[in-house]
């Protein structure tokens, strides 16, 4: 053989002896307790049946999507999250090619396409499918669910940041230049423009340029264009109000678009700009994502959500009415961490049925001794219900002033008991309770006032009983383990840190998928570490 046959694209024509050679069973290749088999046994229990229905024909020779669902599935429980990157397993990988069972692997296209064009419309339908499973085989509780929240950084620019408060300063400007502008079209053509107020809406800015356009015709002005030729003044000024109109439009589309949110990215507006973790360069700037909610039972994610939001206090309602509307069974048990604290969501909790974990938010501070010793604090002074009034320190009385109300941005009105003590001139305690160097007035002429939120500190008080309790001490460990165990086995073990897709429908679908293949990961480990069944690690017992 001469070294110029191996110049040709069938590169089995330049083998010496290049036989045919019948395929071997691809199965006995792989292990017997491999996590490829689990998944396909799993997938293979599932329905899927939305995902189906999202596909208006399937072709008999190529992959199935309940194929496609375990090649993603898989995919991402080895680290792969190019769809071009799971092109290629799919054509050199043994496991995928078991997967695939025959069939042709498909292009990174039609990988992508299966996750933004057809998973996307059911995956809350499919997370809802294997939890009902996981709950089935005895593998989560059905009475606990530990819930945290992270963000994830979007695959958008990071510099490509549109600010609500900006544009609307930029919009009122915009709205001085155009009533300096009409006014000067007023003086300039004798005429009057009727508008609203003292501000130009789009409506009236088309409105003054059908005028100019009129005028136009009227006196027969011929507009011209290109280099050397002189423009007329109206033609000057249409060009300038068209100008204007087109800006205001782009700022009000720019408005539209943040909604009730404070920014969003020019290359994925379903993006809000956060504060996050992972800075790359240390900094602590604000970069494009998404708030991600877990729900967590026995190490296995039963809920995901996503959400615009940069706290989780507003995230817990939406959440436990979403995992609710899904899932057969309803949790009992309600675990979050301080962030999700707020009269709010204690009284959703109450009010349906369930019972809530929640870590207040001064919890760690109310155990030091500062604390505790502080006499300006509502909590160390002693409060008569019956003349609804606190005594202080030094024996002065509080008395009720008055109650504000104050709505939150999810329509709950909160209410606050302001009391104030009349007793305060002369006090030796004064500086001692009277905190803050925010009031110009001076300290000797100040009085003693205090705001209670009398319903907060009520369930407040109720939670901490139950958090300090042997059982409540079990769940705040196992929410620490469990539900920010999840997040790290996604960032760090699983090695996702930023999304691929744009789009909230697309974020959610992503989550899923890192949810499902979590799942399958923790039930193999669990199969074979003999640990099965196991839904709360214990407390350990001091000595």
């Amino acid at each position: 053989m001469t070294i110029t046959k191996i110049i040709q694209k069938d590169y089995t024509s330049s083998i010496l002896n290049y036989q045919f050679k019948l395929p071997l069973e691809m199965e006995v290749l792989i292990e017997d307790n491999d996590p490829v088999r689990l998944l396909s046994v799993f997938v293979e229990g599932l329905e899927l049946t939305d995902l189906y229905n999202s596909y208006q024909k399937i072709k008999k020779n190529q992959v199935s999507p309940r194929q496609m669902f375990k090649i993603i599935l898989y995919a991402a429980m080895n680290h792969i999250y190019s769809s071009r990157d799971i092109e290629t397993a799919c054509k050199r990988d043994i496991n995928f090619m078991y997967l695939l069972e025959g069939k042709p692997a498909p292009d990174h296209s039609t990988i992508a396409r299966f996750l933004s064009a057809h998973f996307s419309q059911c995956s809350k339908k499919t997370l809802a499918e294997v939890t009902e499973v996981l709950l089935d085989i005895g593998e989560i509780s059905g009475v606990q669910v530990f819930i945290d929240g992270t963000k994830m950084e979007s695959v958008a620019g990071r510099y490509t940041f549109v600010w609500k408060k900006a544009v609307t300063k930029f919009q009122n400007r915009l709205a001085e230049r155009i009533a300096v502008f009409v006014e000067g079209l007023e003086l300039s053509y004798g005429i009057h423009f009727i508008f609203n107020g003292t501000t130009f809406g789009i409506r009236t800015l088309k409105k003054i340029r059908k005028r100019l356009y009129r005028i136009k015709e009227e006196e027969g002005i011929i507009f011209v264009h290109g280099c050397g030729k002189k423009q007329s003044k109206l033609q000057k000024d249409i060009k300038e109000l068209e100008t204007y109109l087109a800006k205001y439009k782009e700022y009000n589309q720019k408005i539209h678009t943040c909604g009730e949110r404070s920014s969003y990215s020019k290359t994925d507006k379903d993006a809000t700009f956060m504060r996050m973790k992972e800075d790359h360069l240390g900094t602590g700037q604000l970069k494009p994502g998404y708030n991600v909610q877990h729900g967590v039972d026995s190490e296995y994610i039963t809920w995901v959500d996503t959400n615009q939001k940069t706290n989780d206090t507003q995230a817990l309602i939406p959440f436990l009415q979403d995992m609710e509307s899904h899932l057969s069974f309803r949790y009992r048990d309600i675990v979050a961490d301080a962030g999700y604290e707020s009269e709010e969501n204690y009284l959703f909790i109450e009010e349906n049925g369930q019972i809530a974990y929640i870590k207040p938010g001064n919890y760690e501070r109310s155990k030091k001794a500062r604390y505790r010793n502080d006499i300006g604090r509502a909590e160390n002074m002693t409060y008569d219900e019956e003349e609804n009034s606190y005594v202080c320190h030094n024996g002065k009385k509080l008395e009720w002033r008055c109650d504000t109300e104050r709505t939150s941005k999810t329509g709950y009105t909160r209410v606050t008991s302001i009391y104030e003590c009349k007793e305060c001139k002369g006090c030796p305690c004064k500086t001692d309770c009277i905190h803050g160097n925010h009031c110009k007035t001076p300290i000797e002429e100040r009085k003693k006032t205090l705001h209670v939120q009398k319903t907060l500190n009520a369930k407040r008080k109720e939670c901490v009983e139950r958090i300090t309790s042997d059982y409540g001490k079990q769940l705040r460990m196992n929410r620490s383990i469990q539900v920010e165990g999840s997040f790290a086995d996604i960032k760090a073990d699983m090695g996702f840190r930023r999304y691929t897709y744009r789009g909230m429908e697309n974020i959610l679908a992503q989550n899923i998928i890192l949810a499902i293949a979590h799942n399958i990961n923790k039930l193999h480990n669990k199969i074979q570490n003999d640990c099965t069944g196991q839904h709360l690690f214990e407390l350990k017992k001091s000595a």
